[in-house]
């Protein structure tokens, strides 16, 4: 048998009925889907798995430590918090605005816990920003920190006079506003009650938004289940047990090499240990990283800044298993002078998503690790996470597939009129997903959510193809979009805050590759007759309208208006070109 037969058929018997990872099919919100038959039923029932974890170390921030024991009673000290003195209700939102500090994650826990849903902001949000995506969700508390509070205190009377938000303020020593309170005074771990608030969840309520750049100029709130989060976890650790078990039979039948690659998930003999050097605002840290930690029992750490020097110092401190960012990160730290210096042997998976892992990086990620092995996971906000995964063997065999579909899903590939194209080794199509883990809708969108979601199929915006194996390899992307180290950055949003210059006639987005990020932002402009701009002043004029990393760093300035098709529309492609070229 080949490394990819022993993986097949290890996938077969862990979701056989008799299997470890068994499913059902139901319907949820009129549309059929496969759920795992042991899946806790809500992100509460997840976290109460964790009391038997009391005595293990669990959030690290810096040099800061706390228990599991710990988390717990400050999550219950504010649940009550939120529930007893603020009436926050099932249904309700509290916003958490902040680095990734212990409390985001405490904050996650006791919001999810009492059945309301957590709004994740942008850290990187500017005032203009935040006071869109609080007016959006209207959160009955906002929980930030001193960063945070400095840009939404101008706009919070405003946000108040539509409807009552209390602020509790994280690490800040700065004056507060009336009636707002400051955490380390009303979060007493000494004092909290024995048990959660009790409250009944349905498996299909919202337990996070998350914001996605808007494709019309505004972020779009996905509304994340219980279900879909959930899912989520259990895929990821279905994809991890599945690589780590297949990889054990192959090297046990002689073939995929002679270094051993534990399972990515349990981690061995030892506690598991995640570094989370992504924001937890995203799903990548958040749902991929924080959520199937709590659920083993892991270590998470979080650090204040990405820093490649103190990752490589924090993974030899902790003992870092796993390692999961943006594949920039990785790359940085493979060439960091202290790469070789520090003692590395305890990862047993680097990797991640938010942007492709490139061939020649898998294969350093390989050679770079003593025991462990590259991986990778292809997902958006709007799947809860992960659509694939690919790691250890199976990704150095096949480094150019970011994996199979999990197994709660179905996909297909459509054409450009939205028809199904039939499966086969020349066949290209928009991806569309369909399954537990696709998002219940946006927020207050409904025309977005009918768009993006049709008869339960979420259509991702990406080109690809899927071989004979099942293997999805993504080929072009569909949306006007720029990925920019792990963030999307869509075209219309930025074009949208470029066009309150009043220099500026048109503007064309798109993105320029970059070694770094994999894309930055590029914009090609023509001014109005007798204006003058500059790039610094553009750069200059929108830091107050839109966070710094969807600022072009490229502009490019057009003596005639920028061409376009019969339909009206920008031929970027020709911008690109011609200001890029083939780079």
């Amino acid at each position: 048998m080949s490394m990819i037969d022993h993986y097949l058929s290890t996938w077969d018997e862990m979701v056989s009925p008799e299997g470890q990872f068994a499913m059902d099919e139901i319907v949820v919100r009129g549309n059929p889907m496969r759920v795992f038959r042991n899946a806790p039923p809500t992100m509460r029932s997840l976290w109460e798995l964790t009391a038997g974890y009391a005595d293990r170390d669990y959030l690290v921030y810096e040099d800061e430590r706390l228990t599991y024991a710990e988390a717990a009673a400050q999550v219950r000290a504010l649940a009550h918090l939120l529930v007893d003195v603020h009436g926050v209700t099932r249904g309700d939102r509290v916003a958490i605005a902040m680095r990734n500090y212990s409390e985001w994650v405490i904050s996650y826990w006791a919001t999810v816990s009492i059945g309301a849903a957590v709004v994740g902001m942008n850290a990187w949000w500017t005032t203009e920003e935040m006071q869109y995506g609080l007016s959006d969700s209207r959160p009955r508390v906002l929980i930030a920190d001193d960063e945070r509070l400095e840009r939404v205190i101008p706009v919070l009377a405003d946000l108040r006079a539509d409807a009552p938000m209390h602020v509790i303020a994280v690490r800040t020593d700065r004056a507060l506003p009336d009636d707002a309170s400051r955490w380390a005074e009303v979060i007493d771990p000494n004092g909290a009650p024995d048990a959660l608030p009790a409250v009944d969840i349905d498996p299909d309520d919202d337990a996070c938004i998350f914001y996605t750049s808007g494709t019309t100029g505004f972020p779009k709130g996905a509304q994340l289940t219980h279900r879909g989060s959930v899912h989520n976890v259990m895929n990821l650790v279905f994809m991890g047990l599945t690589a780590a078990a297949a990889d054990a039979k192959a090297r046990a039948a002689g073939i995929g090499g002679d270094k051993p690659v534990s399972d990515q998930v349990a981690g061995g003999d030892g506690q598991s240990v995640y570094m989370a050097p992504t924001p937890l605002f995203h799903v990548t840290a958040n749902n991929c990283l924080m959520q199937p930690c709590t659920l083993v029992g892991g270590r998470l750490v979080l650090t204040y800044k990405w820093d490649p020097g103190r990752a490589l110092e924090l993974i030899e401190r902790e003992r870092v298993t796993t390692f999961s960012g943006v594949p920039t990160m990785s790359r940085e730290m493979l060439a960091h002078p202290d790469w070789e210096r520090r003692d590395t042997s305890s990862i047993q998976g680097m990797g991640g998503g938010g942007a492709a892992l490139q061939p020649d990086l898998v294969d350093k990620i390989d050679k770079g690790l003593s025991t462990g092995a590259p991986s990778t996971g292809y997902g958006l906000t709007e799947t809860h996470g992960i659509i694939t995964s690919n790691a250890a063997r199976m990704f150095v065999e096949r480094p150019t597939s970011c994996g199979r579909v999990v197994p709660t899903c179905d996909a297909k590939l459509i054409d450009d009129d939205g028809n199904d194209i039939a499966p086969g080794p020349d066949a290209r199509g928009e991806l569309c997903v369909r399954g537990p883990i696709v998002v219940k809708g946006y927020l207050n969108r409904p025309d977005a959510t009918a768009e993006a979601i049709v008869d339960g199929w979420f259509r991702t915006g990406d080109i690809a193809m899927i071989d004979a194996e099942g293997f999805v390899h993504l080929v072009d992307r569909a949306k006007d979009m720029v990925l920019r180290g792990g963030e999307n950055v869509y075209s219309a949003e930025v074009e949208a805050a470029i066009y309150h210059h009043p220099a500026v006639a048109e503007a064309a987005v798109f993105g320029v590759p970059d070694e770094r990020l994999g894309e930055e932002v590029g914009v090609a402009l023509y001014l109005h007759p007798g204006a003058a701009l500059t790039a610094d002043d553009l750069q200059g004029f929108l830091a107050d309208h839109i966070a710094k990393f969807k600022i072009p760093q490229y502009v490019y300035f057009c003596d005639e208006p920028l061409p376009k098709n019969a339909n009206g529309k920008f031929l970027k492609r020709e911008l690109k070109q011609r200001f890029v070229g083939d780079a």
